[in-house]
């Protein structure tokens, strides 16, 4: 099966249902685990982005958050939010099928105070001085859920069984 081409295919059915031009497919041995549209305008999930929706598919059907042993098709370059997730899941591999160069004359997300093309810089800024108003509380017992935590977790603040750190 062409992988790429059914995630070309899957996120053209979600356009022509009324969604969003995005999809991912979840491969692992050569079989999909997971597929997805983007969910947003028919949900009005502003999280329920394709990669979102597909890992979240694929890890229950595997029974584990690490989604090591897979390769991920995306039909374009991550966004922030999906990109931050597809780390964290730990695939072997994720293909984009479109760079947002080629899509932007064609489609634009931009939000009050997220667009695509500043939103790394954004992030690089100390939370200060970000465009997204936030206040820090500082509250000592919030530090407590994490000593709990790390008690429950015999004394390890690792996440039991989470892939090794590459460099």
């Amino acid at each position: 099966m062409d992988f790429a081409q059914h995630t070309i295919d899957l996120a053209r059915q979600n356009v022509e249902s009324g969604g969003r031009p995005f999809a991912t497919v979840i491969v692992k041995d050569g079989k999909i685990i997971a597929e997805s549209g983007n969910q947003v305008a028919q949900t009005h999930d502003p999280t329920a982005h394709a990669e979102v929706l597909a890992i979240r598919e694929a890890c229950i059907a595997l029974g584990t958050e690490h989604l090591t042993g897979t390769t991920i098709y995306v039909l374009a370059q991550p966004c922030p939010m999906c990109l931050g997730a597809l780390y964290y899941c730990s695939p072997d591999e994720v293909v984009f099928l479109t760079t947002r160069d080629a899509y932007e004359p064609h489609y634009v997300d931009d939000r009050k105070y997220f667009e695509l093309d500043t939103f790394y810089d954004e992030f690089a800024k100390p939370w200060q001085e970000r465009r997204l108003p936030m206040r820090h509380d500082q509250r000592d017992d919030a530090v407590d859920v994490y000593k709990l935590w790390q008690e429950n977790n015999g004394g390890n603040r690792r996440v039991p069984g989470a892939p090794a750190t590459q460099r």
